[in-house]
């Protein structure tokens, strides 16, 4: 008995322990789902508690907000409201009002359960969450119509936990208290459409110019799509985009059995462009307030965050001038201006125009184009959509500024314009395709020089320039060394241009060019502030001196940027011209002179004007030398405008900038000397300790001639004049002849590089007074003088001795000078009786001397001219023998100058 229980027993337990392993599984597994499900209890709890505090933080909802969309409101500098923009361009449709076509093709597409759901669609968010697991949060949204009313009514776009609770808790409280007609008829009436408009029925009319009730099937399912994203799917502006999205919308019709099959496809067939309005009516029938400044003001309130102005209810605080963009407005439309636009048939010309305040860098007013107006809000902007390059406009920030701030060049400083390549090869030219030689850098600025410019990019440097134009906003794709005159990668446009140039009528100090004070949320009291500060781009003396040279770009008479001139006003700028390269030249027959785009930025130390002009289709249409000239005619009228009645001091002079009188001409700069002609004197800046401290010697005084004498030659009726001058000093010399008779009026006889001159024709009598004064460029000598008496009486001899003035020092008389009239004029007779040796000492080894007279004892034969040269050419005339007179030859080894014109009776 005792055995079999013991079996039984052992059986029972090996049972037991056969068992025990399931068991504990099956416990595991029990206690993993409790696990599971408290923790999902606790989650859902917790869940519903973060609901409700979401939920309790909510907005109530307001019937205004909910069935108009808030425009927002626009203020200029001074608060003055100027527009709104949205509310103008809303038609409200009431719900009967909608046919049924629409109201399938809105259901169709966003919420085909509209009717069956109480706010919120669980079988859409099922396969939302799924979509969003797999691929993100916030990859696909489960909004029902009546959540997107309340989205766009109450909440921020943020795809957050907490806007979507409060997204669906208002959306069921919204259910409760209105019905789902009035719900429709909110959500239809407030949906963003694209082009400042709000609501299907304005979208009816903006499109298609009809009202909501006369709408067709395709035309339905376009509308029916936009708000999806307005912008992109315009008709307008993007055909083909908006096409793919009404044939979507055209299918889900189908697919919810709104329409059949057949009705989609005829659909589908037809172009989008069927009945579109046309862009003229269009333009006429949507005009805007300062369309091009309220675009820029858009797209500035966009990048502070995400807003809406046509639908948030904001209040922008903009830095608008409303006169100052009626005068651009009126400029751009030709209105009262100096000027015509060379619009030519199929082309018109187009600008675009930046004017903002110097010192702040706030936008005052803004042009975006010529007969665009209509188009330019949330359509081109030629102010701001616009990418040109920028010609020379460039060469104060890419080359000259940088040259100034790292070199510390001065405005003197010497450059040679000179035929010259690029590194790799190609040739650079300047615009008159000519070289002027060494200037001086304010030259190559006021004159616009290509190869200086290269020449100073390359001094300077790729790293350096990048460095200096990044301080001033610019950022490019390269900078290689064809970027020194201007191109460059990305092209410009007329904003970026004057926040590039402000700094230097600002003392070196940048600031971000922008349209916008303040944005004041829809709560009125969340203010969001434009959080630009000034930023120092360069050293005040760069500023100072870039701007002192380019004033000398209007001001000087044969500057670029002559038209530009406001007279009075210290204004300083820089005009641009770019170019086509030969295969476009050639390919589209463009003549040589003319150019695809002109530039000018004029500043001064309150307003900075940037303006473009061109043609859209600058291979068809171009720009001759004087179309170019629009743009200064531009910045001219405008700032004349600004400026009337402001008081706008001149740039200040920091105390790194010195002003030095220097020598023009010389390399490198030297002061002037006393003797430096008054008007080779010129002023120019420098970095204080760079200035110049040797003085020139170019303008030193010149000596005088000396040992001037003078006779006259009774038989000849002449009066020979002779005279010395230092050899070392006389290269590059010559002597001015003057005379005075009888102490009457002074007249110039000639000039000459000889040291001599004859006289010749002598009818006065009287004391004849003779002045000769040396010559170098500029420089002039004391004079030198000598009174010759002219006698009418007494013999040939005595005559001749008495005119005797300075006698020579035993020179001899025979040295046959030719005087200019082929003959040896003293004939080399010597008149004593005695014998002597007087020796005849010939002239210099120039033939500028004419000899002096000789001096000899005793007898001897008379000396003959043996040559009768042609007029300056020597006479070879020889003294055999002297007398104890003094010959009167004037031969030598060459001839003296050409003989003066003849003195008549005075």
């Amino acid at each position: 008995m005792a055995g079999q229980y013991k079996s039984r027993e052992e059986k029972r337990l090996a049972q037991q322990k056969s068992k025990t392993p399931k068991n504990k599984k099956r416990s595991l597994l029990k206690r993993v789902i409790i696990s599971l499900f408290i923790i999902g209890i606790i989650g859902m709890l917790a869940g519903a508690g973060l609901f409700a505090y979401y939920a309790s933080s909510a907005p109530k909802l307001d019937e205004k907000l909910l069935k108009d969309p808030i425009a927002s409101e626009i203020y200029d500098m001074n608060g003055e409201l100027i527009t709104t923009v949205g509310k103008e361009n809303r038609e409200y449709a009431n719900f009967d009002e909608i046919p049924k076509v629409m109201q399938d093709a809105v259901l169709a597409t966003e919420d085909n359960r509209f009717y069956k759901h109480n706010g919120i669609d669980l079988i859409r968010l099922g396969g939302a969450v799924i979509a969003n697991i797999t691929s993100g949060f916030g990859s696909e949204g489960a909004s029902t119509i009546t959540q997107q009313v309340i989205k766009g009514s109450f909440l921020s776009p943020d795809k957050t936990l907490k806007r979507k609770a409060q997204e669906a808790w208002l959306a069921l409280k919204l259910e409760q208290e209105y019905t789902k007609e009035e719900i429709f008829e909110m959500y239809f009436n407030k949906v963003y459409m694209s082009a400042g408009i709000h609501g299907m029925a304005t979208a009816a009319d903006y499109y298609y110019g009809k009202e909501i009730k006369d709408i067709k099937l395709h035309e339905a399912a376009l509308i029916a799509g936009l708000p999806q994203s307005p912008n992109n799917y315009n008709p307008f502006n993007h055909p083909e985009s908006a096409e793919k999205r009404r044939n979507i919308v055209l299918s889900l019709m189908a697919q919810h059995g709104k329409i059949t099959e057949k009705e989609k496809e005829q659909a589908q067939k037809i172009p989008i462009t069927e009945g579109l309005v046309s862009k003229e009516k269009l333009e006429a029938e949507n005009g805007n307030k300062y369309p091009a400044y309220v675009d820029a003001v858009i797209d500035e309130v966009e990048k502070m965050g995400d807003y809406n102005l046509f639908s948030d209810g904001l209040k922008v605080y903009t830095t608008l001038d409303t006169n100052a963009q009626k005068r651009v407005e009126q400029i751009l439309a030709g209105e009262a201006t100096s000027f015509n636009y060379p619009d030519q048939e199929g082309g018109i010309m187009q600008a675009g125009i930046t004017l903002m305040d110097t010192q702040t860098g706030e936008i005052r007013a803004i042009g975006g184009g010529r007969d665009t107006e209509e188009e330019v809000q949330r359509g081109f902007n030629y102010a701001i959509d616009t990418k040109r390059q920028p010609g020379s406009t460039i060469k104060p920030l890419l080359d000259y500024g940088p040259a100034v701030e790292y070199l510390k060049w001065s405005t003197y400083h010497i450059l040679k314009d000179e035929p010259y390549k690029y590194t790799d090869g190609p040739e650079i030219n300047n615009y008159d395709m000519q070289h002027k030689g060494a200037i001086t850098m304010r030259e190559a600025l006021w004159d616009s020089r290509n190869v200086t410019a290269l020449k100073t990019f390359q001094e300077v440097g790729p790293e350096k320039a990048e460095e200096f134009v990044n301080r001033l906003g610019l950022d490019f794709d390269h900078y290689y060394e064809s970027a020194s005159i201007g191109a460059v990668s990305p092209g410009m446009n007329s904003v970026q241009m004057a926040g590039a140039y402000a700094p230097f009528g600002n003392e070196g100090i940048y600031n971000k060019p922008h349209t916008v004070k303040k944005v004041v949320l829809r709560d009125g009291e969340t203010e969001i502030k434009n959080d630009n500060k000034p930023e120092p781009a360069m050293k005040e003396y760069t500023a100072y001196m870039i701007s002192d040279m380019l004033k000398s770009v209007i001001n000087h008479p044969k500057g670029t940027g002559a038209y530009a001139k406001v007279p009075g006003l210290a204004m300083a700028g820089k005009s641009g011209t770019t170019n086509y390269d030969q295969k476009t030249r050639e390919a589209n027959d463009i003549p040589k002179s003319h150019a695809p785009d002109s530039w000018f930025v004029g500043y001064t130390t309150n307003y900075t004007a940037a303006v473009w002009t061109g043609y859209d289709q600058p291979n068809k249409f171009s720009l001759s030398p004087s179309d170019r000239h629009i743009a200064q005619y531009i910045v001219k009228d405008l700032m004349s405008y600004v400026h009337d009645g402001v008081d706008t001091p001149d740039f200040k002079k920091p105390g790194s900038v010195v002003e030095v009188q220097v020598e023009e001409g010389s390399i490198p700069a030297k002061l002037p000397s006393d003797y430096t002609p008054d008007d080779k004197i010129i002023t120019e800046l420098f970095v204080k300790g760079t200035e110049p401290t040797k003085v020139s010697k170019e303008f030193d005084k010149l000596d005088a001639p000396k040992g001037l004498k003078g006779k006259f030659n009774k038989k000849d009726k002449t009066i020979t004049l002779a005279w010395d001058y230092d050899k070392k000093k006389k290269d590059g010399v010559t002597f001015e002849v003057s005379v005075l008779i009888n102490g009457a009026d002074k007249q110039t006889l000639t000039t000459t590089d000889k040291n001599g001159l004859n006289v010749e024709n002598i009818t006065s009598t009287g004391t004849f007074t003779f002045e000769v004064v040396a010559i170098k460029g500029d420089q002039r000598s004391d004079p030198a003088t000598v009174n010759v008496n002219v006698n009418g009486g007494g013999n040939e001899d005595e005559e001749e001795n008495e005119n005797e003035q300075e006698n020579g020092d035993g020179q001899g008389n025979g040295n046959g000078q030719g005087n200019g009239n082929g003959q040896g004029n003293g004939n080399g007779q010597g008149n004593g009786n005695g014998q002597g040796e007087g020796d005849g000492n010939t002239g210099d080894e120039e033939g500028d001397n004419p000899p002096a007279d000789g001096e000899g004892t005793g007898t001897g034969e008379d000396g003959t001219g043996d040559d009768t040269g042609n007029e300056g050419e020597s006479g070879g005339g020889t003294e055999d023998g002297t007398g104890d007179g003094a010959g009167d030859d004037s031969g030598g080894d060459s001839g003296t100058s050409p003989n003066s014109p003849g003195l008549f009776n005075q």
